[in-house]
């Protein structure tokens, strides 16, 4: 491993074999743009213009800085998180982390699943219901019969199409960019805007994409901080069209959006039905993209449980993706209001969250487990600012949510 991680860190070739290497990231990038984002993004834009946009600057700076530290786990060890914190943290400790995890799994993957239904109703005035079957079903099918490396591939093209979608919309409205440029750079809080804050920067970093990375990242050793900050970069630009299009459209006509289907609407006769349909589009691609990512994360803690790895033939991960997927489709069939639903999963993801992440800091900061690759005391104290800060800030958004 010693001699890879020497390659790693010291390539050699061109640009183009960069490309060869990128895809990890991706699937983590899915994660930040997941139907969840998609809300809290409308809603920053449509409420508060421009003006938020920094948030997602300082968002994905951090996510960085988590989700690089998370992937150098995996490549040092050869172990996802999952593994290594039931290898190298007693049992009484390792098994509630890990059952935690995979309730936030589950809650996860309700509230992708929930996403693709509602633009399945977008798209075609299906119930909810039927729409969470058919994502469940595509999604169960994919993860269960495709290998890694050929749902990398689905993942990025639909990452990709998501992107163009945003960019096709965008040339359709008038942006002040001189605006945008300001709100990237500059904090501002306007008046009952701390909640959009918070909701935007607690939704960024999530505890399955930390398990996910760790996991993928183990396919590709070379070029990993590159493919983390172009993952990452992409996922900021996607995340910053949204709230653009909201502040273009919405935000200029004075209409406040918080619910998904609303916004759908509205774009329809202030820009066109064509960019209604592809905006419903792009949800479907996201909350797919999202829901496969999140059955493999849960696939990847059910198989850490017995000190393996992620592999889509095993018996445990199949059962980790079904073990992530039945439950949230039950709850959205239970409850008579699947968006309480969504908010109780949200409740749980911002308990989880934290565990997950000092647990994370705890596995990377310790010499046993990392050996010369420790991390360095200033990473550890940046590490452990950002977990108190995403902890900070998931207990706020708990608190307002109960």
């Amino acid at each position: 491993i010693l001699d890879k991680l020497k390659i790693n860190h010291r390539p050699s070739a061109g640009a183009l074999d960069l490309l060869k290497y990128i895809g990890p990231g991706l699937l983590v990038t899915v994660g930040f743009i997941d139907p969840g984002n998609w809300a809290t993004n409308l809603a920053a834009g449509s409420e508060f213009g421009y003006a938020l946009l920094w948030v997602v600057t300082f968002s994905s700076i951090m996510l960085i800085i988590i989700q690089h530290n998370v992937a150098h786990l995996g490549i040092v060890t050869g172990l996802c998180l999952s593994e290594a914190t039931n290898k190298y943290m007693p049992r009484m400790l390792s098994r509630p982390i890990l059952i935690s995890a995979m309730l936030a799994s589950i809650s996860t993957s309700l509230a992708e699943v929930l996403g693709g239904a509602i633009a399945l109703r977008m798209l075609f005035g299906m119930p909810i219901k039927v729409g969470a079957v058919i994502v469940t079903v595509v999604c169960l099918g994919m993860l269960l019969t495709n290998t890694y490396s050929k749902i990398e591939r689905w993942i990025i093209m639909f990452v990709s199409i998501i992107g163009l979608s945003f960019l096709y919309e965008l040339a359709l409205v008038d942006v002040q960019w001189e605006a945008a440029i300001e709100g990237w750079i500059k904090p501002t809080f306007p008046e009952n805007s701390m909640l959009i804050i918070m909701s935007v920067l607690g939704a960024v970093v999530m505890p399955h994409n930390l398990f996910l990375h760790s996991e993928v990242i183990q396919k590709q050793l070379k070029y990993e901080f590159y493919d983390t900050l172009l993952s990452m970069v992409i996922g900021w630009a996607i995340n910053s069209a949204m709230i653009i299009l909201a502040a273009a459209t919405f935000f200029k006509q004075n209409i406040a959006v918080d619910e998904l289907d609303q916004a759908q609407q509205l774009l329809v006769p202030l820009v066109g039905n064509n960019a209604g349909i592809i905006f419903a589009g792009a949800l479907l691609l996201a909350g797919i993209s999202s829901t496969i990512t999140s059955g493999i994360a849960g696939a990847s803690i059910f198989a850490g449980l017995y000190g393996e790895a992620y592999n889509h033939k095993d018996l445990h991960s199949k059962l980790g993706v079904l073990l992530s997927f039945i439950p949230a489709l039950l709850i959205i069939f239970v409850v008579g209001d699947p968006f309480k639903g969504l908010i109780y999963s949200q409740m749980l993801l911002s308990i989880q969250l934290p565990i997950t992440v000092f647990t994370q800091v705890y596995l990377t900061s310790s010499k046993k487990v990392m050996g010369k690759f420790v991390n360095s005391r200033s990473t550890t104290i940046i590490l452990v600012t950002l977990g108190a800060l995403v902890t900070f800030l998931n207990i706020a958004l708990l608190i307002s949510l109960i």
